[in-house]
């Protein structure tokens, strides 16, 4: 198999600060210290590079501005072409994240994903926006936003991106050159630490997206909570689905989220009945998972229960 090739990937709206960042990167020896490194821009904005300012000769430039060229093939040729050692994709904030994942070659991964926003325009953003937002704050690790005013209202910032995500870390760059970083406490609304984990309907949404970030974390813990069935090929004869249709942004985007929950007899449960569960949580290999373990709920109780006021779980 061939040596996994680091990608860096820069994501954002038009003059959010991306094209800025790749520049000081490069011109850091500490970082341009001799690797191959390819730079892919997705968009052309008012701020140029300027690869004469790059130490070194180990760089090279391509544009894939039409969404149609950004294909597995297409990176997979310009590999080639420089034989790589790294890779840099300043991504267009109107492109979705799933294409460009799609379109990358086996032995790409993505080492570190970085959002950038202007934050005069972060929450204009947000309103008009939702759905874009949304795609690029999910899977980023940190939100930088660049030309932060002095009167910024951190708390609204904070609220924005903790309902898409409670990984990323939240950067704020001034324009005289300094930076701050959001340290607001985000305590979740349960007791992880309960003997029993009492998810109240509203906070499924929150639950169940920590319990996919930080998995381990539930090994052994004792939770309930009240969902929805459904059931499955792939489900052993004591076994269904519960869980909850979540949404994210807006109507498009709803799915149902569940887990495993395996019970020690069969049970008269059907897809679409409502049902208060208390089980315990076992990080484990399941083949509804694929090949990466997941929580397998073993259920201790459970009651049929009527559905909750607001069926579809939200983050807000």
């Amino acid at each position: 198999m061939a040596d996994m090739i680091p990608v860096y990937l820069f994501t954002g709206f038009l003059e959010s600060g991306k094209t800025r960042m790749i520049q000081e990167s490069m011109e850091n020896e500490k970082f341009n210290n001799g690797q191959k490194t390819m730079i892919i821009q997705c968009e052309e904005g008012e701020e140029e590079l300027d690869l004469s300012e790059f130490a070194g000769k180990n760089c090279y430039f391509e544009l894939i501005d039409d969404e149609a060229d950004l294909t597995k093939k297409k990176l997979t040729e310009l590999a080639k072409k420089h034989k790589l050692d790294r890779v840099i994709i300043e991504y267009n904030g109107m492109w979705q994240i799933g294409k460009l994942y799609e379109s990358l070659p086996s032995n790409w991964a993505v080492f570190q994903e970085v959002m950038f926003a202007d934050a005069n325009t972060f929450i204009n953003y947000n309103n008009n926006m939702r759905s874009l937002m949304v795609d690029k704050l999910m899977g980023c690790e940190m939100v930088v936003l660049n030309r932060t005013p002095a009167n910024i209202d951190k708390q609204e910032i904070h609220k924005l991106v903790r309902g898409i995500s409670r990984r990323a870390q939240i950067t704020y760059d001034y324009p005289d050159g300094h930076v701050e970083y959001d340290d607001i406490e985000d305590p979740l609304p349960f007791d992880i630490n309960a003997d029993i984990i009492e998810i109240k309907d509203e906070d499924y949404a929150l639950w169940y997206r920590d319990m996919v970030e930080d998995t381990d974390k539930y090994h052994g813990k004792t939770v309930t909570f009240k969902g929805i069935v459904a059931g499955g090929g792939k489900l052993p004869k004591n076994g269904v689905v519960v869980g909850r249709h979540v949404m994210t942004c807006c109507a498009d985007d709803i799915a149902y989220h569940g887990l495993v929950c395996n019970f020690t007899l069969p049970t008269d449960l059907k897809t679409r009945d409502w049902v208060q569960v208390t089980a315990r949580i076992s990080v484990e290999n399941h083949k509804i998972y694929g090949d990466r373990p997941g929580p397998v709920l073993y259920a201790l109780s459970y009651s049929a229960a009527a559905a909750p006021e607001q069926e579809v779980a939200t983050f807000y």
